[in-house]
């Protein structure tokens, strides 16, 4: 079993030996402080730690949540050509012609018994 355990910064071990030096009890030694110091370095990483996670997990979310506008977008793009572009019934063209053609005849019966 390997230990993928990195060996902490040098500011994380100051601040850490700080941090222990700051609580520590007159009849303590100075190996206990090292030891504290120890556990405040490793608390310092795992947050640390937790904190890459947190910021990695909602970049994912952050470029999910992109990709999906994008897309939707460009569907929607897609859906307004598909609403505007469409093929006009030949019905209404053909009642106007035979309307025309009609009312022409009518006009052309019509004024062809008034000359006779």
């Amino acid at each position: 079993m390997t230990n993928n355990y990195q060996k902490p910064s040098l500011q994380t071990q100051e601040e850490a030996l700080k941090i222990s030096k700051g609580t520590q009890r007159p009849t303590q030694t100075k190996e206990q402080t090292k030891l504290i110091a120890q556990g405040i370095q490793k608390g310092i990483d795992l947050y640390k730690k937790q904190q890459k996670e947190k910021s990695r997990d909602l970049n994912k979310k952050l470029k999910k949540t992109a990709r999906q506008k994008e897309l939707s977008s460009e569907s929607d793009d897609n859906e307004m050509q598909q609403m505007i572009v469409y093929r006009q019934h030949w019905l209404p063209w053909l009642l106007l012609i035979v309307t025309w053609v009609g009312i022409g005849i009518y006009f052309f019966m019509y004024t062809s018994s008034n000359n006779i």
